[in-house]
């Protein structure tokens, strides 16, 4: 839904092959707004998570040299009195300096289902540390533990599982996964060919696989052009899916993004689960920006069923292409692309043509109508760049550094220590009245799995009962283009009960297991025309 200063129409078009249908698009009406939150927070926000009381862990790399925070206290760690990591208070918008003992760089991390962050590996003296943090108010800071991890990990990706352990997959010249916390037996690494095979650039290659939990308890991992479907649990691939059409790379360093699709009609025999991903730097960009050679960007899109039988992508294309760009879910289930660059690759100095508009994917939207491009931002995010969804529906836009360290002049694009939010058209005043403001349960209620529960909610304007959905979001480990663990549920309702005084009870059902689902703190949204209320927290177990 969009409430834009002007409209214009374009030329819809579609392509169709006989194999794998490419398909040209594009309607496209400019809507959403920004709002910069913080000039400065002194850290460039490499890294960023979303707590269960509404404050973000930020961090950057604590071998950039001195950030522009001091330490509180005179602290210093290995000569160096600045702090390379923030936790914002998203609705105080304050922030204080936190305190990592071990380098980040390139770091992974889950959200537990106990809430708090556990976050694993970096560079050098951190790649094999687990850092813990857990969601206080004022006084909590990084908790460090030695050699947890059984390998080094640098540029790995890790997922929450439906059992409540994480799974780190990959990671700079490791081709095989592990878990933490550990077991009797689970306490080392397990092999996994699949990121040797796809690995055709030597050790820079197959960093943050693109790993999903599908819906039957196996890992969707996708890595350069090609993904299978992985039983984690008995080191199996149980299916390997088709390479992408036209066969260039999508995860880093060709710094694509993906996303697992809303999951939909969760009581139904077989759920379908989908995956987008979309941009990236074409085979060999790397090397041609090495020679100040800056090639386009991909301006496709491909879209899979991974539960199908016989899975196909489908390729569409996008407004404008885009390299080291975000894709965040919305609690309507549309898809935000935002951040990046148009031609390049990721690495230090080397991408160009920043893409300052974000744009809108409708997935339940026909082919020829899904992307909606959106007003733009006055900053460019480059090279480590972040964003994430916020409780009240906005998202929070950080980082952009591309270069080894904080660089403010003589260079275009210079470090960005600022926090901006990005304001989708569902925000406007206008669409008060179809807003739903939930009364009850209340924040940081529990939940069971396969449990009827009611939310009630007012809603002061005309209500169309089969347009009001119950939505969950788990809150995601972005980094590096990819936003890791990010999932919607789509509950829908049961029933839609009319109260008195523009205030209904919605009865709903809970996600059924923990392979839907897996357990911890999701923000869950009521959302009537596609306009959402602010999110509460609750707990699922």
């Amino acid at each position: 839904m969009s409430s834009p200063t002007f409209i214009f129409t374009i030329l819809v078009f579609q392509l169709l092959f006989t194999s794998q249908p490419c398909h040209r698009i594009l309607t496209s009406a400019a809507g959403g707004s920004w709002q910069v939150l913080q000039k400065s927070i002194g850290v460039s926000a490499m890294h960023m998570q979303l707590l269960r009381n509404d404050r973000i862990v930020v961090f950057d790399r604590t071998d950039f040299g001195p950030s522009n925070l001091s330490l509180p206290d005179g602290n210093c760690v290995n000569n160096d009195c600045t702090a390379h990591s923030v936790m914002y208070n998203v609705y105080a918008n304050t922030f204080r300096p936190l305190t990592v003992q071990s380098d980040v760089w390139c770091s992974s991390g889950a959200i537990m289902p106990d809430g708090n962050l556990v976050q694993t590996g970096g560079f050098k003296l951190g790649e094999r540390r687990m850092r813990l943090i857990n969601p206080c108010n004022d006084n909590c800071d990084w908790q460090e533990f030695l050699n947890v991890l059984a390998a080094p990990r640098w540029y790995a990706s890790n997922h929450i599982l439906p059992d409540g352990r994480q799974i780190i997959v990959g990671g700079r010249k490791q081709f095989n996964y592990e878990f933490i916390p550990k077991g009797a037996t689970a306490n080392g690494t397990f092999s996994l060919p699949f990121l040797s095979e796809t690995n055709d650039v030597g050790a820079e290659n197959n960093l943050y696989p693109f790993t999903f939990l599908n819906v039957d308890g196996n890992l969707f991992i996708f890595a350069n052009n090609r993904a299978i479907l992985f039983d984690y649990v008995n080191n199996i691939v149980v299916k390997t899916y088709p390479t992408i059409p036209g066969g260039d790379p999508r995860s880093y360093p060709s710094t694509g993004s993906a996303v697992l699709l809303p999951l939909k009609n969760l009581k139904a025999a077989a759920i379908q689960a989908e995956v987008l991903v979309c941009g990236g730097a074409p085979k060999g960009s790397y090397q041609q920006s090495l020679k100040n050679i800056f090639v386009p960007a991909l301006n496709t899109c491909a879209r899979i069923t991974i539960t199908d039988p016989n899975p196909q992508w489908v390729m569409e294309t996008m407004p404008m292409a885009r390299v080291m760009s975000d894709m965040i879910i919305l609690p309507t289930g549309n898809v935000l692309i935002i951040n990046g660059a148009g031609s390049g690759s990721a690495g230090w100095e080397q991408g160009r043509d920043p893409v300052l508009s974000p744009v809108l994917y409708r997935p339940d939207n026909a082919i020829g109508s899904r992307f909606e491009t959106q007003n733009p931002t006055t900053i460019p995010r480059m090279y480590h760049s972040t964003a994430t969804l916020l409780r009240d529906g906005r998202v929070l836009v950080g980082g952009s550094n591309p270069h080894a360290f904080y660089n403010f002049t003589g260079v275009l694009y210079p470090t960005e220590l600022s926090l901006e939010a990005f304001i989708p058209d569902y925000l406007d005043a206008s669409f008060n009245n179809l807003r739903p403001i939930i009364v009850a349960p209340k924040s940081m209620s529990s939940i069971n799995y396969r449990k009827l529960i009611t939310i009630q909610v007012t809603i002061p304007g005309t209500v169309v009962e089969n347009k009001i959905s119950v939505n969950m979001v788990f809150p995601s480990f972005t980094t590096h283009s990819f936003a890791m663990n990010q999932r919607l549920l789509v509950l829908g309702n049961d029933k839609v009960t009319a109260m008195g005084n523009s205030t209904y009870n919605i009865d709903v059902t809970t996600p059924s297991t923990g392979n839907l689902a897996p357990s911890g703190f999701y923000l869950l949204y009521v959302v009537h025309q596609d306009i959402p209320s602010q999110a509460i927290w609750v707990r699922l177990f």
